[in-house]
């Protein structure tokens, strides 16, 4: 007879117990969570790697204040393992993806994650959870800069920097799939990928000055920063947007920006069921495909960061987490 398979009641996890270099990042034995009224278990098998998972490693505390010892991760794939009080939309067996909790800890380099149910949806047809798990975040932010805050339009014009990373190489396919010409900024060696994803125009950011070269543009998606924000606001047309992903410091030109009568705004991407479910049908329908560079097991996270921290991956690093035994 086949006896039920019962939850653990701890988990391996990454841990990281102060700042510093990848090698801060340890597996460690720790409690499993449970869900609380409204929440989700969720059994990952995978997890994408961002950007902001490498900067807070280094500083040692999260945009909320919670230092270490903490779980790193915002990216989770898996399955519906258990549900809290009240939730409707899931139940054991499901297989979602989501962005749970963000900016604040959400600990996805685990065995299990806890998160709000509409944190999460169901996992896009079509898609295995390593490029499940390669997706929300960076695609979340995508959209939430593309659609929801620069609101593009068919026909615009519309420049994506580092269009070969994790959060441009959707964005490149986000606004082709809303009408968009898109002009591209990447190595020249990535051209002809971003052109298989849709980009009209490419700029090669080394031998190319966007500011001498591109004019015209009604959105700009940067996620660079310093001087390129300077350089962004002199190919937008009058009325056009400049949507960060990094936050505005000292260094951002506002005086510029008021003159050139455009608009310029830092964007905070947040969990988003519904944009989540938008994203499904873009790859449902096949208009949206994640770039997945990287697959490295959960035990090799800090291999994972100092991959990611080159700057010369193409979309995603994911991690993959490999099951308890006697567990499918």
């Amino acid at each position: 007879m086949t006896q039920p398979v019962t939850t653990p009641s701890t988990m391996r996890a990454v841990s990281q117990d102060r700042a510093g270099a990848p090698d801060v990042l340890k597996v460690v034995a720790t409690e499993r969570p449970e869900p609380g009224r409204g929440e989700i278990l969720v059994r990952v098998h995978a997890a994408g790697v961002n950007p902001a998972d490498w900067k807070i490693r280094e500083r040692g505390v999260f945009a909320d204040g919670a230092t270490p010892p903490f779980t790193l991760g915002f990216d989770v794939a898996g399955v519906v393992e258990a549900v809290g009080a009240g939730v409707t939309l899931f139940r054991p067996g499901d297989e979602v993806f989501g962005m749970p909790r963000f900016p604040h800890p959400a600990g996805a380099y685990a065995q299990y994650v806890t998160a709000p149910a509409r944190h999460f949806a169901p996992r896009p047809r079509g898609l295995d959870h390593i490029q499940a798990g390669a997706l929300p975040l960076a695609s979340l932010t995508a959209w939430q800069a593309l659609v929801d805050t620069a609101a593009v339009q068919a026909g615009q014009r519309v420049l994506i920097h580092a269009a070969a990373g994790g959060v441009g190489h959707l964005a490149v396919q986000i606004a082709k799939a809303r009408g968009a010409y898109v002009i591209a900024t990447a190595r020249a060696a990535k051209h002809d990928l971003l052109r298989a994803l849709g980009a009209d125009e490419l700029i090669d950011y080394r031998t190319q000055d966007i500011a001498d070269t591109v004019r015209d543009v009604d959105v700009v998606l940067d996620s660079i920063g310093g001087p390129t924000w300077a350089r962004s606001l002199r190919t937008l047309r009058r009325g056009g947007i400049l949507v960060s992903i990094l936050p505005f410091d000292d260094t951002f030109p506002a005086r510029q920006a008021e003159e050139a009568g455009v608009r310029a705004v830092f964007m905070l991407v947040e969990p988003d069921q519904q944009g989540l479910r938008e994203i499904s049908a873009l790859v449902e329908s096949g208009r949206l495909r994640v770039i997945v560079d990287a697959v490295l097991p959960l035990e090799d996270a800090d291999r994972a960061h100092a991959l990611g921290e080159t700057g010369r991956t193409t979309g995603k690093i994911v991690l993959t987490v490999t099951p308890d035994p006697g567990r499918p």
